[in-house]
């Protein structure tokens, strides 16, 4: 499926250059026309479609950190399942590595789950009570690589040396370690087949402050030493702005925005996103004008036509709720050559940063 039509705009005009900027380089993960939906059947009714991932399209370069947010619902763990192939997408492609995953099966399936890993929210649940944190890291070295006995504790100790753990750990069980431990037990287990891309599911959301920087910090560190690819997923933005080098901003199973870490959070162009932004508190301790969205996002089941986020979306209340918002899907408009916005006013918020009777 190809790529939504998109249109490219210059911060202060409406011109649109004859030439763009050079393509970046072929990224290790490619995604077109993302679609994902659920039959559902709910209290005898009839059956309806879940819309959990509408049109998605995004490009994972080797060695960046990709982080993802939005509200609950928004589609966010559902994009994390078919990166890993977990499920599988209605519509759309995902290219990795120039493989179309949708094509692979058997042996090639089992040998490409070696190349992306997870680590998921909550760090004692995804561990076997039942196991010892040696049998925990073994296992992937057992099923996929034949390591056994004592070639396999010893790896296993190489890769609890690596998350900051010890060989005294290696008989202890998740009831007897604490939650930033058991993390680290995950981090070690997911990075036992030295994947390529790790898909980090709220990776801290379940720790203590403390524990959390500890956590992130060895992410960093070990995203360095082997050229690992992130796929970040958190509502937490203090999270997300320390270590990701893009963001996608996603919205009732579309991406409203994407672009650098910086520009998001300080050009963002999208009413979504600055909403979102201006709800997080301010970690340099200033104060933040907050942009009040009304409303619960509206049904997967019944999306609103148009902008999806229209019947929420201070700017159109602001101008009047124009008729291309309620009627009109946007285009995913180009203000730079990795920063899109799909909103049909994103050459308001770039030219003045304040259209005339609107918020900062």
């Amino acid at each position: 499926m190809s790529a939504p039509a998109t249109r490219t705009i210059v911060p202060g005009t409406n011109a649109t250059p004859a030439t763009l900027a050079a393509p970046l380089a072929a990224p290790l993960v490619r995604v077109r026309g993302l679609t994902v939906e659920f039959k559902v059947t709910s209290l005898g009714r009839a059956t309806e479609t879940v819309h959990a991932l509408s049109g998605v399209d995004l490009d994972i370069q080797t060695g960046e950190v990709y982080g993802v947010v939005g509200e609950s619902g928004s589609g966010k763990t559902t994009l994390a399942r078919c990166l890993l192939r977990l499920l599988t997408p209605t519509r759309g492609r995902i290219d990795f590595d120039g493989t179309d995953l949708s094509t692979i099966k058997g042996r090639t399936l089992r040998e490409w789950r070696r190349q992306a890993q997870v680590v998921f929210q909550d760090p004692v649940g995804s561990l076997d009570p039942r196991s010892s944190v040696r049998d925990i890291v073994a296992e992937p070295l057992g099923l996929h690589l034949g390591l056994k006995g004592s070639e396999a504790e010893k790896r296993v100790i190489e890769l609890l040396d690596e998350v900051g753990m010890g060989r005294h750990h290696l008989t202890r069980r998740a009831h007897e370690l604490s939650g930033g431990q058991c993390q680290r037990v995950a981090i070690a287990r997911a990075l036992a087949l030295r994947p390529r891309l790790l898909v980090l599911d709220e990776p801290t959301s379940s720790l203590d402050v403390s524990v959390q920087a500890q956590i992130l910090n060895l992410l960093g560190d070990l995203r360095r030493q082997h050229g690992l690819t992130y796929v970040l997923i958190s509502h937490d933005l203090s999270v997300v702005q320390y270590l990701a080098d893009r963001i996608g901003v996603m919205y009732l199973g579309q991406l409203v925005e994407q672009g650098s870490a910086q520009e998001i959070f300080d050009a963002n162009l999208h009413p979504y996103t600055r909403a979102l932004l201006s709800s997080a508190p301010d970690v340099d301790g200033g104060t933040r004008d907050r942009l009040l969205v009304h409303g619960d996002p509206p049904s997967a089941t019944n999306p609103p036509t148009g902008c999806s986020f229209h019947p929420r979306c201070w700017l159109t209340t602001q101008l009047g709720s124009p008729e291309e918002c309620r009627t009109t899907p946007p285009p995913h408009i180009d203000a730079a050559r990795d920063h899109q916005s799909a909103c049909h006013f994103a050459n308001e918020l770039t030219r003045s940063n304040k259209p005339e009777g609107l918020p900062q």
